[in-house]
Formats: C-alpha cells, sequence, structure tokens
C-alpha cells in the first residue's frame, strides 16, 4: 500500500546540486553523495506524523550510511538550532538534521505536506517524491528494484 504512494518521475531530473549546514556545522551537498542514495525528508518538530517517521529514517540511515545510502532530515517552521538539535537527541535522530525554511525547500521540491521526502540515485537524479510518512521498507524495496 505505502509503495503506491511513492511517485517516480519520468524521467528522472537533476536536482539543483543542494547545499545544507546540519546543525552540527557540517556542510552536505549532494555532489558529495554521487555513488549513494540520498534521501531528503522535511519535518517539524510539532509534526505528529514525522514522529511515527523519525525511529523508520534512524533505522534505515543507519543500516546504510557507510555503503549506499544517506538520510538527511531538514526541520522545517522550528524554532531555534538548540531546540532542534534537544529534539533530535531525545527521538534518537542518527542522522544529519538541518534547520530549513520553505524557501530551501523550494530549492529542492515542492513541500506541500509534513513529512515529505525526496529520493536521489546515485547519480544524483531527483527519482521518487513522497508527500506523508515513509517507511524503511519502502525505501530498501525501492532501491533493491531500480
Amino acid at each position: 500500500m505505502m509503495l503506491v504512494l511513492m511517485l517516480a518521475f519520468s524521467p528522472a531530473s537533476h536536482a539543483a546540486d543542494f547545499e545544507l549546514e546540519d546543525i552540527e556545522g557540517k556542510i552536505h551537498r549532494l555532489e558529495d553523495y554521487r555513488g549513494k542514495w540520498v534521501l531528503v525528508n522535511f519535518w517539524a518538530t510539532w509534526c505528529s506524523p514525522c514522529l511515527t517517521e523519525i525511529p523508520e529514517l534512524s533505522s534505515l540511515h543507519d543500516a546504510h550510511k557507510d555503503k549506499d545510502l544517506l538520510v538527511i532530515g531538514i526541520a522545517l517552521q522550528s524554532e531555534s538550532r538548540s531546540t532542534v538539535a534537544d529534539f533530535a537527541r531525545e527521538h534518537g535522530i542518527s542522522y544529519p538534521v538541518v534547520l530549513g525554511d520553505f524557501k530551501m525547500a523550494r530549492k529542492i521540491g515542492s513541500v506541500d505536506v509534513l513529512p515529505s521526502s525526496f529520493l536521489y540515485n546515485p547519480k544524483g537524479e531527483l527519482v521518487n517524491y513522497q508527500a506523508g510518512v515513509v517507511t524503511r521498507d519502502v525505501i530498501e524495496n525501492y532501491i533493491k528494484n531500480n
């Protein structure tokens, strides 16, 4: 059922080669992750569906980060870096977290609901978009079959 919600773009499109600074001060550029899948997930601390998704994304990131996939979370409409850092620690977020806004989001894609996720293939092409909660199984199945 969840797999049906993943909307494939055809043909694959290149993203603007984004540059994001996480709350730890590390810069993440899409071009730096060529050869890996990259899942960019937009969320918010106040978003209850996002809370459901966090353990799935942490599990996905932990299983693949040293091999073939990286998750980057972008916290929208958040209060401060310290608030988001505390939230990330309290909820066991293991992937990089970026403070974001809708101007930043537009560089990656249209974010109409939270959570929203954008999946880039190892060539840096945007290949899928998910409005709503995404699971580890959905992403792993997609990667396995593409």
